[in-house]
């Protein structure tokens, strides 16, 4: 078994503040998958997992929920302990830099 942590900044984290405004379904998905990870770690693999190219310790977990895309970044830090950095909804092919900005501004502040 492997330990989730959530960033938080100020005692919130802005993930679980995410996950908090979104459907049901969709909450019920993004926590299911969490579960996947905190279960079978980086075993998981694709489609689940995907390591962030250039980038050495940010890595992406990819939940789907009918036509929605969360992306879910994370920090594979020290012996199976993975902090959920960030979390949004994703609208395009291509991952906004900003949203990857956003994840190594809060890698860094914990680093």
């Amino acid at each position: 078994m492997y330990k989730i942590k959530y960033y938080a900044k100020n005692n919130k984290s802005p993930v679980i503040e995410f996950i908090k405004k979104q459907s049901a379904k969709e909450k019920a998905k993004i926590l299911r998958e969490i579960e996947l990870l905190e279960e079978f770690g980086l075993f998981l693999g694709m489609p689940h997992l995907k390591k962030l190219k250039g980038y050495d310790d940010l890595w992406e977990l990819r939940i789907k929920h009918s036509s929605n895309i969360f992306r879910v970044f994370f920090l594979n830090y020290q012996d199976g302990i993975f902090v959920l950095l960030h979390i949004f909804k994703k609208k395009s092919n291509k991952t906004p830099q900003r949203e990857i900005d956003i994840a190594l501004n809060r890698l860094n502040s914990i680093k």
